[in-house]
């Protein structure tokens, strides 16, 4: 498959990523509706946010997986690098694809949610989909908490893509495991950082929300990338079948 080619599935597929999971969290997550009097909540909540990204990924890896691989994410792009199941010659251009899909995604978010009376974005943890720490964590988690979880969770991330795509796993099976895993770790995650563990998708919203956000990206792209080269190198060196 042509290398540009597989650059367009991964920006779909990455757009699909920010537009899809961030979209719920966005347009979904909490939904007031009046009941004669009373105000009930008719949102999907963090359990909602968190199957929506799962589904966004698992439906991409059935879609584009025999494309590009269905990285849409800059830290599993390095991940598979570290684990050698990708050129490392090709993990600028997809990366790059990836951070434009992302800021695609929440600029079309932007245009929608923007269409509602009363929208604003406010300096405020999670914000338009945002990740943060400290004050900008969504339970007030601390820079250090913010980061090991970041890291361990994108490293159970990359050891559940690495497996499941392993040739010794069962076939068929991997885009399901991988949006269960994806699942489970923003079941996890997001009280304490909105939950990352892909760069490309914090850029995304971060860019439109501006202000901390920004200044807070930073851990957004250390955590996941080290976390996914941690889990790539262990998989290969550790748990990989050696043929020798």
């Amino acid at each position: 498959m042509s290398l540009s080619k597989r650059l367009f599935a991964e920006f779909l597929g990455t757009f699909w990523l920010v537009f899809g999971g961030c979209g719920s969290a966005v347009f979904a997550a909490m939904v007031i509706a009046a009941s004669g009097t009373t105000p009930i909540n008719l949102g999907i909540g963090f359990i909602g946010v968190s199957l929506a990204f799962g589904l966004t990924v698992m439906t991409m890896a059935f879609t584009i997986g025999h494309i590009s691989g269905c990285h849409l994410n800059p830290a599993v792009t390095l991940g598979l690098v570290a684990g050698g199941r990708f050129k490392f010659a090709d993990a600028p251009a997809y990366i790059a694809t990836q951070v434009v899909g992302a800021i695609a995604g929440a600029g079309v978010l932007y245009l929608i949610a923007s269409g509602k009376h009363g929208f604003e974005i406010t300096n405020s943890a999670g914000t338009f989909a945002t990740n943060g720490y400290d004050n900008f964590s969504p339970n007030g988690y601390t820079l250090v908490s913010c980061l090991l979880a970041e890291v361990v969770l994108t490293f159970f991330f990359l050891l559940i893509i690495m497996g499941s795509t392993d040739r010794r796993a069962p076939a068929g099976f991997a885009p399901i495991a991988i949006g269960l895993g994806l699942t489970l770790i923003h079941l996890i995650g997001i009280p304490i950082t909105n939950l990352s563990v892909n760069p490309a998708r914090s850029t995304g919203p971060a860019l439109i929300a501006m202000g901390t956000p920004i200044t807070q990206l930073w851990l957004f792209w250390a955590a996941p990338i080290l976390g996914a080269i941690l889990a790539g190198y262990s998989y290969k060196n550790l748990l990989e079948k050696n043929d020798l």
